[in-house]
């Protein structure tokens, strides 16, 4: 059962606040990684690995796709319509902010690979559950599944080319 109509302002309020939500995760996985770059500059990295600089801008992107998905799935339903699928985008939220800290910080690289495979499998319940709302806010999390897909090969490639860097 769909809720009424919600108005523009609220509408512009729910956007506002998912966009923040992936945001704040940005910013706690860009805490952890403000000194990023050195390591990253140290780390033997497979020939296909983007330059450092790169990350920086495709995340961005990707928050924002992630934000209008999630805001989409709210406007249609709301919270307590799309509990379950809110939710786990939440969740996958949190772990995509802990694999900055797995890598970066506590420099654990076979961890953060199997957080990583963790972050897509939660990523692909979100795309499923998502689409049952919204074949829009599902479609806009694909170049975020393809980028989380590299990102796992690359993490592996890393972690297996500098086990006394990164554990």
């Amino acid at each position: 059962m769909r809720p009424p109509p919600i108005s523009t302002a609220h509408q512009a309020l729910g956007l506002l606040g998912w966009l923040v939500a992936t945001f704040a995760t940005a910013a706690v996985g860009g805490f952890a990684s403000a000194s990023a770059g050195d390591f990253y500059g140290e780390l033997v990295r497979p020939s296909w690995a983007p330059p450092g600089w790169l990350f920086g801008p495709v995340w961005s992107v990707l928050y924002g796709l992630m934000g209008i998905s999630a805001w989409l799935v709210w406007r249609v339903r709301e919270f307590a319509g799309a509990r379950r699928a809110l939710l786990v985008f939440i969740v996958q939220l949190a772990v995509n902010a802990l694999w900055t800290w797995l890598f970066f910080v506590w420099r654990q690289g076979g961890l953060a690979f199997v957080e990583i495979l963790l972050l897509w499998a939660l990523i692909v319940v979100t795309i499923v559950l998502f689409s049952r709302v919204s074949k829009l806010a599902a479609v806009l999390l694909l170049p975020y599944l393809t980028w989380v897909s590299f990102a796992s090969a690359l993490t592996l490639s890393t972690w297996r080319l500098n086990p006394g860097l990164l554990g």
